[in-house]
């Protein structure tokens, strides 16, 4: 059940900095570490990690759990102060084990750099937190009252005068231990035509899919609707992300094109956001 629910970025064990045309060359590479770190406002810092399969290599559980990195050091910083991530297992994720921080709580406009430390490897990246833009409201809604199914639509305020990058994210209680990127969830203010922003949220898609993907959610869902803001990097990572899935590629093997990364020495994603959650209540199931 946990696998076929909640892989959703167990890309991040397979990224590979190739394309069609280095295919073969890419198999005989010395394996990366990937990484998929970040921390929130309001939160701590946490950090998956990974070394890169051969995208030849056969996938599946056995393969995961065996390229997971459970031995690293893994340290963040916010310039003050600094603290040693300890490794978790954490059973409702895929991979199950994750590097958490305890004591550096995420703040808005605060930089925070990532050190990792494994075998003879020093993978290392710097981000920041932007400031956190709120949520005005969340609210289902379905076209017909006799309707089982609906989304959810959401209102915020983009200030003026700033230059702003979003990604709304949801989680369904009980069916979703992290929250899922929204189909089309990615935003950039240079689009948005008034301050004043009303969107309609489509489900987010889940890698390996075992049924057939509905971008709705359902009467008797408890969802948790959270807005982000993130910075030019990460907007570019997860819409290359997304570009994978709209593409109608299997993002865990990118063909043309790679992942966006801002780690040095490595691949993946280190990333600071800004967040505002909100609960939506759906209809009682019938």
């Amino acid at each position: 059940m946990i696998m076929k629910q909640f892989v959703l970025l167990i890309f991040c064990l397979l990224l590979i900095s190739c394309n069609h045309n280095d295919f073969e060359n890419s198999t005989q590479l010395e394996s990366k570490i990937v990484v998929e770190g970040w921390i929130e406002s309001g939160d701590y810092a946490q950090v998956i990690l990974s070394t890169s399969i051969p995208i030849a290599a056969s996938v599946d559980s056995t393969t995961i759990l065996n390229n997971v990195i459970r031995s690293a050091k893994v340290t963040v910083s916010d310039g003050q102060k600094e603290e040693i991530l300890r490794l978790k297992r954490n059973n409702s994720r895929i991979p199950p084990f994750v590097y958490y921080g305890s004591e550096l709580v995420g703040e808005s406009g605060k930089n925070y750099s990532l050190k990792i430390e494994y075998l003879d490897r020093t993978i290392q990246a710097t981000t920041i937190i932007p400031k956190t833009v709120a949520l005005k409201t969340a609210t289902y809604i379905k076209e017909n009252t006799q309707d089982t199914t609906g989304y959810v639509f959401i209102t915020f305020n983009d200030p003026v005068l700033e230059k702003n990058y979003y990604q709304i994210t949801t989680r369904i209680d009980k069916e979703e231990p992290i929250f899922v990127p929204a189909f089309y969830g990615n935003l950039n203010d240079d689009r948005f035509t008034s301050s004043a922003v009303s969107i309609q949220i489509n489900r987010g898609i889940l890698i390996f899919p075992k049924t057939k993907f509905k971008p709705y959610f359902t009467d008797g869902d408890l969802i948790y609707v959270k807005l982000k803001t993130l910075n030019k990097e990460a907007f570019d990572f997860w819409n290359s992300w997304q570009n994978e899935i709209v593409n109608g590629r299997n993002p865990i093997y990118p063909s043309n094109t790679s992942l966006k990364s801002n780690i040095s020495g490595g691949l993946g994603l280190w990333t600071g956001y800004g967040q505002s959650t909100l609960i939506v209540r759906t209809a009682a199931k019938k």
